[in-house]
């Protein structure tokens, strides 16, 4: 009975708890049976144990477009993150004008994802696109497999880095002021109050916005189907890209299989960003 107030608060949870494993437990332990399951129809189900998961894990193209699927999420934090918090300085600039910016940040956001890769590849057709001249200047996403990466890369860019600069811009907005009057006084560089000041307060900001878009990075599809459907030559074949093949191709046994490793890839990068997190406390 001592112990009660101290866990009170799961008992808070237990609706929310009940609701999360009625609507994700359950599908989840359903694609994890279909995995061991060769599905033909409804009615034609055999099961293979864990033939699906030693097929996939033995597969050189597995392994290929994980180590694809790791480098666009490497290449997409080590832009946009940095990227974000130099629009998120730029609007703290700007005083009470910098609402309007967010605005601007916040409308990639609620662009649907299907038409943002259509957007772009509008915007570079030759003929009628914005940006059409940079076919001229030798720019070929359909061939060259260095451009299809800058392309997917820029789009998934432009259509993430305002979650980025939102949450960095809260966390710099709530510096108090009389600390950067303080840094002024004693001469410190720009780098010296972002190092020493700033970046401490936007931490817990960036910590969410690094696992949301390494999570989310990992699960792109919409935009490399749509520009180049994983080439040329599968240089962007990425790991969704595989499962959405196998869907495609109704080998529905196979994808529930590919589909939970995937979720275990996502769990063990979550898992291993949490216990990063608690070491970094516990030395703080």
């Amino acid at each position: 009975m001592d112990r009660w107030p101290d866990n009170r608060a799961w008992f808070l949870l237990l609706p929310a708890l009940c609701l999360l494993a009625l609507v994700g437990g359950l599908p989840l332990l359903a694609v994890v049976n279909y995995g061991l399951h060769d599905i033909f129809t409804l009615e034609q189900v055999h099961w293979v144990g864990l033939q699906w998961f030693e097929d996939i894990l033995h597969s050189d193209r597995f392994w290929a477009s994980f180590g694809r699927s790791l480098l666009f999420s490497a290449l997409a934090l080590g832009v946009q993150i940095p990227l974000g918090i130099l629009v998120a300085k730029l609007l703290l600039s700007l005083g009470r004008r910098a609402v309007w910016g967010l605005v601007l940040c916040a409308l990639p956001l609620v662009v649907p994802w299907n038409m943002i890769p259509m957007l772009w590849l509008g915007m570079i057709q030759p003929q009628t696109g914005l940006f059409g001249f940079v076919g001229a200047w030798g720019f070929d996403y359909k061939f060259n497999p260095i451009h299809t990466w800058i392309l997917i890369l820029l789009v998934d860019t432009w259509h993430w880095l305002g979650l980025v600069a939102i949450l960095a811009y809260a966390g710099l907005a709530s510096v108090p002021q009389p600390y950067r009057q303080a840094a002024a006084i004693d001469g410190a560089s720009n780098w010296a109050v972002f190092r020493y000041i700033e970046l401490p307060r936007i931490t817990g900001a960036l910590a969410i916005v690094l696992l949301l878009r390494c999570v989310d990075s990992m699960m792109i599809y919409t935009e490399a189907f749509t520009i180049n459907a994983g080439g040329p030559n599968d240089a962007t074949r990425f790991l969704t890209l595989e499962l959405g093949e196998e869907i495609k191709g109704f080998s529905y046994g196979q994808a529930a299989a590919r589909a939970s490793l995937y979720f275990l890839i996502v769990v063990a990068i979550v898992w291993a960003f949490v216990i990063a997190s608690r070491r970094d406390e516990e030395a703080a």
